[in-house]
C-alpha cells in the first residue's frame, strides 16, 4: 500500500513577538492525513494557522515540535519538493518577466530541458487563460492574472501533489469556476490537491475531504457529507403580501425575517407548525411563493466550530 500524499503529526509552532518577546502559539498539535488522489480543503478564519501549516509543509519554516511528510519523505526534503507544486498566498514575481519567461524560470529550477519547458509552458498558459497576455510584463497584470500565472508555475513540473494557498484569491466568479474545474481535472489525472480557502461554497462543491482549523487547532475533519448534519434546521417560507397587510403576526417567532417590497421571507424554527403558519398567512391575504426546508451547511458547521474554539480559549485559566 502506497504512502499517503501528506501526513502531519502533532505539528506545533511557537513564535515570539518582536518587541515584548511574548510567545504566540500558531499551531497547537495539528494532526491530519491526506490520501493520494484527494482534493483536500483546509479551512479557517484569518490567523487560524492555515498558512503556517502550509509553509511548514513546504519546508519554508521549521516546526517547534511534531513532524510532517509528503509522499513518504520527511519535511524538509529535496525529493519531496521535486514532486510538489506550490502556489503561496499573494505570490510575488519579477515585474519585468512575461508569463512565458516566468514559467521558463520555474522549469529551469526543476531541471527541465529547453524543449520540455517550451512545450509545458505553452500548454499551461493556454490552460489558465493567459494566452492573450503572453507579450505583457507581469507588472501590467491584474491581481487575478497574477494568480493565474502563479497557478501555471505551480504546475510547471507536472507535480504529484499540488499545494495551493488561497488559489481563488483575486478571481471573479468566472475565474473561480475555472480554477475549480482545473482542480477537478488534476484529481482526474490522479494528482493530490491540498488547498486553503475562505470560500466555503468552493470547498463544499469540489473537496473529497475538508479540515477546519481555528486557534491553531484542528476542530473537525471529514468529507463534507460526513461533517454536515442532514437534520432539519428550519423552514424558509416566502410570501407575497398585499400592500396593506400587517406582518407582525407572521414575523412572531421567526429566526430571520427579510422583506423586499411586497415579498416577505421568514425562516421558521424546525419545530414550527408550518401548516398553521401558512394558514395564518392565507387568512392575512398573503400568497405563498415557496416553502424550502433548511438543512445544515458547511458554513453553519464552520461558524459553530470557530465559535467553539474561541469559547475554549476564553475558558482557559
Amino acid at each position: 500500500m502506497s504512502e499517503p500524499a501528506i501526513v502531519v503529526r502533532d505539528l506545533r509552532k511557537t513564535y515570539r513577538t518582536p518587541f515584548r518577546r511574548k510567545k504566540v502559539e500558531a499551531l497547537s498539535g495539528v494532526t491530519f492525513t491526506v490520501e493520494r488522489g484527494q482534493i483536500f480543503g483546509f479551512v479557517g478564519p484569518n490567523g487560524a494557522g492555515k498558512t503556517t501549516t502550509i509553509r511548514t509543509l513546504m519546508g519554508l519554516i521549521r516546526p517547534t515540535a511534531g513532524s510532517a511528510a509528503i509522499l513518504g519523505h520527511a519535511i524538509p526534503s529535496r525529493d519531496a519538493r521535486r514532486r510538489v507544486g506550490f502556489l503561496p498566498e499573494a505570490p510575488y514575481f519579477y515585474d519585468y518577466l512575461t508569463v512565458g519567461e516566468l514559467l521558463d524560470l520555474a522549469g529551469r529550477l526543476f531541471g527541465m530541458s529547453a524543449a520540455a519547458r517550451t512545450k509545458r509552458a505553452n500548454e499551461l498558459i493556454e490552460k489558465v487563460g493567459l494566452d492573450r497576455a503572453r507579450s505583457q510584463s507581469l507588472k501590467k497584470f491584474s491581481k487575478g492574472m497574477l494568480q493565474r500565472a502563479g497557478l501555471a508555475q505551480a504546475l510547471m513540473n507536472d507535480p504529484e501533489v499540488v499545494v495551493l494557498d488561497e488559489p481563488m484569491s483575486g478571481l471573479d466568479p468566472i475565474g473561480r469556476k475555472e480554477v475549480r474545474d482545473l482542480i477537478l481535472e488534476l484529481r482526474d489525472q490522479g494528482k493530490t490537491v491540498f488547498f486553503s480557502t475562505h470560500i466555503l461554497s468552493d470547498v463544499e462543491a469540489i473537496t473529497d475531504e475538508v479540515a477546519i482549523i481555528a486557534r491553531g487547532q484542528l476542530q473537525a475533519q471529514g468529507s463534507p457529507a460526513e461533517l454536515v448534519q442532514k437534520t432539519l434546521r428550519g423552514v424558509e417560507v416566502t410570501v407575497r403580501l398585499a400592500a396593506d397587510v400587517a406582518t407582525a403576526e407572521l414575523e412572531t417567532g421567526a429566526e430571520r425575517v427579510r422583506r423586499v417590497g411586497t415579498e416577505l421571507a421568514v425562516v421558521l424554527p424546525a419545530d414550527t407548525d408550518v401548516d398553521a403558519w401558512i394558514a395564518r398567512a392565507h387568512t392575512a391575504g398573503a400568497k405563498i411563493i415557496s416553502v424550502s426546508p433548511r438543512h445544515e451547511t458547511l458554513e453553519d458547521l464552520f461558524l459553530r466550530e470557530v465559535a467553539n474554539a474561541d469559547t475554549t480559549v476564553e475558558a482557559r485559566p
